[in-house]
């Protein structure tokens, strides 16, 4: 069961290393597509949210306190959810729906990620790790 659980660890995580990797590579079209959006302080959120989601994702992959790396990846995923997808602001049809999926699958990640901070909070066992919970409840 170990190998499942990495194995699922790593699965999820890999859309936030790819993604983190690409907010800092691609800097200047993240930063053009956030000032698209109107998210403050552009090119720092880009950068600030793209280190969140890199650490946290390779936290969760490889058990560094999985839980914080859980909570900095909700942490973007919910305000990001409303800021970079707000489908209710749409009036095309198929950007309405495109910007709806997005929406929702912002929000299940982020329960995800919540459900990852509280089982390794509380001490479930989330496979071979390098460290325990950074945050004992």
């Amino acid at each position: 069961m170990n190998a499942v659980l990495v194995i699922g660890r790593i699965f999820f995580a890999l859309i936030f290393i790819t993604s983190g990797i690409s907010h800092l590579t691609k800097l200047e079209a993240m930063t053009g597509y956030a000032k698209y959006k109107k998210v403050p302080a552009t090119k720092a959120g880009v950068i600030v949210s793209g280190l969140m989601i890199l650490v946290g994702g390779l936290y969760v992959a490889f058990g560094v306190y999985a839980d914080l790396g859980a909570l900095l990846i909700a942490l973007f995923l919910i305000p990001a959810a409303f800021m970079m997808h707000a489908f209710w602001k749409e009036t095309d049809a198929t950007a309405k729906q495109n910007e709806t999926v997005g929406f929702f699958k912002d929000l299940s990640l982020a329960g995800a990620a919540l459900i990852i901070f509280a089982l390794v909070g509380a001490g479930t066992d989330f496979g071979p790790s390098i460290t325990g919970a950074f945050f004992n409840f």
